[in-house]
């Protein structure tokens, strides 16, 4: 019998050559859970407004578990021990991190899959590989759920300077053409070391981390909230909402089986059993575009038009404001909307409807940044620097917006 190969090399645009460490990594890459990663999307609908944001989930895992080895490789190098159970379990830990999303995630999480987080989903489908592969991924769960006494592992997971954002930052930037997301992720790992169990930053690398919350600043306001990619994301929400409401009256949709399992039922943590984790493994991006293309064609007005929208890129018309917009504003636009198109005045609010985004690149609250100064103390990267705008950065920018019908203007 032929053996396989499992030291497999990926060629990835952004870091060259991407190599499987061990037959382990390579088993769990291969399995139906993580190759789904290949059909969701990274940035969601964010392609409508950047062409060339096509890229995947698949993409942002394997990267951040490559960003994972070279910073195993730096600490190891100033001399932080890191056995070869604790390696496996950073790789495997970052490289499931994400393998919970579901198609679109946002728009999902807040539509039929309403109760349960993708982390959550996350963790469960690592519970579920790890009964598969003979508890050969616990150390890789403890660590991931912050169990684990090692803190600095966690920090490399998931803080406000973890492998997930160095990559997710780079790879946006980079497919979707926005440069000033780029960030410099090889020397802001060489710069890493571990003081007391905390991961820090040697203070030569101040200038990257600055760079690094500035980048992240930008990508949120051009591309992740970008008004575009907004609209396009809450129309998607409107729809699936729809679709479930009117599923439960008994209206037929065509749809997957497993689309059609998650609106005809209420999912909360505690009911998402492995059956249920199974059919959401077998959901993708392609199970909602297949069900927008179906459901232009259907008689309810609500969700035909809101259908047409996404799959003709003609969306609703987004007006951002610093100032928060009173309901009364849009009661002239409802009832105009209503009587036009012989729809009740509670109906109109899929097409009229107002909210706020919020922008903070660095959080005071959480995980501080540690700085590794010259003299062996250590400051939060705020206090660090002398960039005056730092200090802006870690203020928490609301904006407020309004979506209505572009024939109302």
């Amino acid at each position: 019998m032929s053996q396989i190969n499992k030291l497999k090399i990926f060629n990835d645009p952004i870091y060259g050559f991407i190599t499987i460490p061990n037959a382990l990594i390579y088993d769990l890459i291969q399995h139906p859970y993580f190759q789904r990663l290949r059909r969701i999307s990274q940035m969601g609908l964010s392609y409508l407004v950047y062409p060339g944001a096509n890229h995947t989930r698949f993409h942002h895992a394997l990267g951040c578990m490559h960003l994972m080895q070279k910073a195993v490789e730096v600490l190891r190098f100033k001399g932080i021990s890191i056995s070869s159970e604790e390696e496996n379990a950073l790789y495997i830990a970052i490289l499931l991190h994400d393998i919970g999303h579901g198609p679109f995630s946002h728009a999902m999480e807040k539509s039929i899959v309403e109760d349960v987080h993708h982390e959550e989903i996350s963790l469960l489908f690592m519970n579920q590989l790890n009964v598969e592969f003979n508890g050969q991924l616990s150390l890789a769960i403890q660590v991931f759920k912050g169990e684990y006494n090692r803190k600095f592992m966690l920090q490399l997971i998931s803080s406000q300077l973890d492998m997930d954002r160095m990559d997710y930052l780079k790879r946006d930037s980079f497919y979707s053409g926005v440069a000033e997301g780029n960030v410099n992720s090889e020397r802001l790992i060489q710069m890493m070391n571990v003081v007391d169990d905390y991961l820090v930053i040697e203070e030569k690398g101040i200038y990257s981390v600055e760079k690094f919350l500035m980048s992240r600043r930008l990508m949120y306001w051009q591309a992740y909230l970008h008004k575009t990619s907004l609209v396009a994301e809450l129309i998607l929400m409107k729809i699936l909402k729809r679709a479930k409401e009117l599923t439960l009256k008994g209206v037929q949709l065509p749809c997957s089986e497993p689309l059609l399992f998650f609106m005809q039922n209420k999912v909360t943590i505690e009911t998402f059993d492995a059956e249920t984790l199974d059919l959401f493994a077998q959901l993708d991006d392609f199970d909602i575009i297949g069900a927008l293309k179906s459901w232009q064609k259907q008689d309810d007005f609500i969700l035909s038009s809101l259908s047409k929208m996404i799959v003709n890129r003609d969306l609703l018309k987004i007006k951002l404001t610093s100032d928060k917009v009173a309901i009364e504003e849009l009661q002239p636009l409802k009832e105009r909307f209503a009587m036009e198109n012989n729809i009740s005045l509670l109906e109109t609010n899929y097409f009229i409807f107002k909210g706020k985004i919020k922008n903070q690149a660095y959080s005071k609250e959480a995980e501080p940044i540690r700085i590794l100064k010259k003299d062996s103390t250590i400051e939060d990267v705020i206090e660090s620097s002398d960039q005056l705008n730092l200090k802006s950065l870690s203020k928490l920018v609301t904006k407020y917006y309004i979506c209505f019908p572009k024939q109302l203007l």
